[in-house]
């Protein structure tokens, strides 16, 4: 993952170096006030030749379906099999304070996942849904190979919608592998659904110090203690270690999000540990 926190300059040195490695994915974010994501995309689209690229998550509430599936129909086109897209809730304290927060935020991510990805398949959709309303409307240009779109939800209901809709579910930084079989069975699908986890990445000799600011605040988002955050920490070993117990536990992609200096210098001391 390309860090929110990075200054927005430093992604295309940061993509070309990761296209370099063996890593298959780079995410990027969207979170308000920090950088969008479709934009964040595009460009790390334009400077890679092999990589995905992730948008880790766009909020329901301030994309329009249509306007979100020209976005992403324009980047599957130019980037063929390249792109995953992610739809989430968005925070809701930060939804409120731009005026976009819904009464209902589970039927408007799921009308939004259902219309954006029939308009990717290159469907014309109707919905007078309870949160999104469309009238005949299509993609001139939809993509040969639409993307997957995936869920960024962690709630057992929003789980539940992401196995009914999405073609793979994002799972939060701080879950770790022993939380994953019951967030699999609460998604309810099959092993074609991408189930892809962040996790936060820390490797060094001060990684098992103080917690860092980031984990304190994710720890709030996730109702539990800051220690009880999962990350892959320590040594590069015990880092690759964590990794590897989220792929036994059923992570199909396993995304990191380097904490602290030279994320790329940690990347590659995981990879080399692996």
């Amino acid at each position: 993952m390309f860090d929110r926190d990075l200054p927005p300059e430093r992604l295309v040195p940061f993509a070309e170096a990761l296209d370099e490695t063996s890593v298959d994915d780079l995410w990027v974010v969207e979170d308000l006030g920090w950088t969008g994501g479709v934009s964040a995309a595009a460009t790390a689209l334009a400077v890679t030749s092999r990589l995905r690229v992730g948008i880790g998550i766009t909020p329901a509430p301030l994309r329009n379906p249509m306007l979100l599936a020209m976005e992403l129909g324009n980047l599957a086109r130019v980037h063929p099999g390249r792109l995953a897209a992610g739809i989430g809730h968005g925070v809701q304290g930060w939804m409120r304070q731009v005026g976009a927060a819904v009464p209902s935020p589970l039927a408007l991510l799921e009308e939004t996942i259902t219309s954006v990805s029939a308009l990717l398949r290159g469907e014309t959709v109707t919905l007078d849904g309870r949160a999104v309303h469309l009238d005949g409307v299509s993609l001139v240009h939809p993509p040969a190979e639409p993307p997957p779109v995936l869920a960024g939800v962690k709630g057992p209901r929003s789980l539940a919608l992401s196995g009914r809709v999405a073609q793979g579910t994002i799972v939060p930084e701080g879950l770790g592998p022993a939380d994953l079989p019951e967030i699999i069975s609460q998604i309810g699908a099959g092993p074609e659904h991408e189930l892809v986890v962040f996790t936060f990445l820390r490797v060094g000799a001060d990684a098992s110090g103080d917690i860092p600011p980031i984990v304190e605040g994710q720890a709030g988002f996730l109702g539990v203690a800051p220690e009880q955050v999962a990350m892959a920490s320590g040594t590069p070993e015990a880092a690759a270690e964590h990794v590897k117990e989220l792929w036994a536990a059923g992570a199909g992609t396993v995304t990191v999000r380097p904490i602290g200096d030279d994320p790329l210098g940690q990347v590659a001391a995981l990879l080399s540990a692996l």
